[in-house]
């Protein structure tokens, strides 16, 4: 009987959850089924930024090797909090939806998605999302998953372009190379907006291994990889304008080229 008093609960509670607050909070979806790409990285940083001059963020955690979660342990008690969800665990204690509540107060929601998506999972992932990142390291192997994962996106997850939810971020890379300048001309005709480059940076590698993020660490040292965060954060936090322009617009934006003619073309990317 207390059990299932207590699973009534949890459902009574859920719909409070769901519904209050949901319209304006802003879901960040960090999304690569590649692994090793920088998710973890991005969605740390975004949401320490957001802890500095926000509300408490929270962190989603999709990824079985939880190095989000892992990152939020390290993190000193003393710096403002962050709310972590380890969504890779499930319990037999609680529905899914409770194990996924986050607090009330967080408007910034940040969504660290696992390697290796199946296209059901990509829907449930994106599905409600305001804004998606794509973070792409500048290699012809990262390139060609990034070209079917923004396929899968557009025709599985039926992400519409007006909405202007997606964004990519060019990760680790290096100034003045082919590598950058490949992925530049990559990136640029698939007609969706380039947010920020990030350097390859030890800056990351610190931030990571402390538990904080670079808008944490001594403002001398960090200051370029800082200022590229910002300019992550500063266009999510258009979220809403940009869903009322899209709300606004009758006119479908038409991709420069067609997503899955990258796909087919043979020796695409190359030197």
């Amino acid at each position: 009987m207390l059990s299932c008093n207590l699973y009534s609960f949890q459902l009574f509670a859920e719909i409070i959850l769901n519904t209050r607050h949901h319209g304006n909070r802003n879901r960040i979806v960090i999304l690569n089924p590649k692994g090793g790409c920088g998710k973890s990285t991005l969605a740390t940083n975004i949401a320490a930024c957001y802890a500095q001059r926000d509300s408490v963020p929270a962190i989603m955690d999709y990824d079985p090797q939880g190095s989000t979660m892992a990152w939020l342990e390290r993190r000193p008690k003393d710096l403002p909090p962050i709310h972590g969800v380890a969504a890779y665990k499930n319990s037999m204690q609680a529905t899914r939806s409770w194990q996924l509540r986050v607090p009330n107060e967080t408007k910034n929601l940040i969504i660290d998605s696992p390697a290796g998506v199946t296209h059901d999972d990509l829907r449930e992932l994106t599905r409600d999302s305001s804004s998606i990142l794509i973070p792409v390291l500048p290699s012809l192997m990262d390139i060609h998953a990034a070209s079917r994962c923004i396929a899968d996106l557009l025709l599985v997850a039926k992400i519409d372009r007006s909405e202007r939810k997606l964004a990519v971020v060019a990760n680790r890379t290096r100034k003045n190379t082919k590598s950058l300048e490949r992925l530049m001309r990559f990136l640029d005709s698939l007609g969706i907006p380039i947010i920020s480059v990030l350097r390859d940076s030890q800056n990351f590698v610190h931030s990571a291994e402390q538990g904080i993020g670079l808008h944490e660490m001594q403002p001398s040292k960090v200051k370029p990889d800082v200022q590229e965060i910002n300019r992550i954060v500063d266009w999510l936090d258009g979220w809403e304008e940009r869903r009322r322009q899209s709300l606004e617009t009758t006119d479908i934006v038409r991709p420069a080229r067609p997503i899955m003619s990258l796909l087919r073309k043979p020796g695409f990317g190359s030197a």
